[in-house]
């Protein structure tokens, strides 16, 4: 049986695009506690309900989704950062997360979920080759323990953006402000571990 003239099959790629973005909308505008409705999902997007579930199947499936559909995004901003020394590479690192605060939350959410799936951490084997080569420059101690400090720096800078927003209301801190306090406080850190090993020799 033929289509009706003029009808248009939906595009699954921009329809997909579009379930995503409202489950992330819904998360922001509801929050996590009031549940992810998949019916409120397929209206915010202005879609058939049904492709929801053909799509994506789950809601698991489909926040997976809407994670991995900002992976891209998230992995082309880290780039410029790579070669940078770590005090500027994990300062680069948390204004990276910042602006991917939805993405932060929603491998959180996961995460607590007992999603295996979710990659915190995209690229070890470069991340131990990066820390390697602070180390041989000086930035960081001979000792330093690669896994532990971008575990550590890691989980402090996911743990922030996660809280961010509710730590300065509770702090009565603008935002901004407390995003160079945070930046300021990673740089430091980071240096004082260098300076430490240096007056240990």
């Amino acid at each position: 049986m033929s289509s009706t003239p003029g009808a248009r099959r939906p595009d699954r790629s921009a329809t997909e695009a579009a379930l995503q973005k409202a489950a992330l909308l819904l998360l922001e505008r509801n929050g996590v506690l009031a549940g992810l409705n998949l019916r409120q999902v397929a209206d915010e997007a202005g879609v058939n309900r049904g492709l929801v579930y053909h799509y994506f199947g789950s809601r698991r499936d489909l926040l997976r989704a809407a994670l991995r559909s900002d992976v891209g995004e998230r992995m082309s901003d880290f780039g410029p950062g790579r070669p940078l020394p770590a005090p500027a590479r994990y300062e680069r690192f948390l204004r990276t997360m910042l602006h991917h605060q939805q993405a932060a939350m929603l491998a959180t959410l996961l995460v607590l979920d007992g999603d295996r799936g979710v990659r915190m951490v995209p690229d070890p084997a470069g991340t131990r080759e990066r820390i390697r080569r602070d180390v041989d420059e000086g930035h960081l101690p001979p000792d330093v323990a690669a896994d532990g400090l971008h575990a550590a720096l890691a989980s402090m800078v996911y743990g922030y953006v996660v809280m961010r927003d509710h730590l300065a209301d509770e702090l009565d801190v603008e935002v901004p402000a407390l995003d160079e306090q945070v930046a300021t406080m990673i740089d430091r850190l980071i240096r004082g571990l260098a300076r430490s090993s240096d007056t240990n020799e």
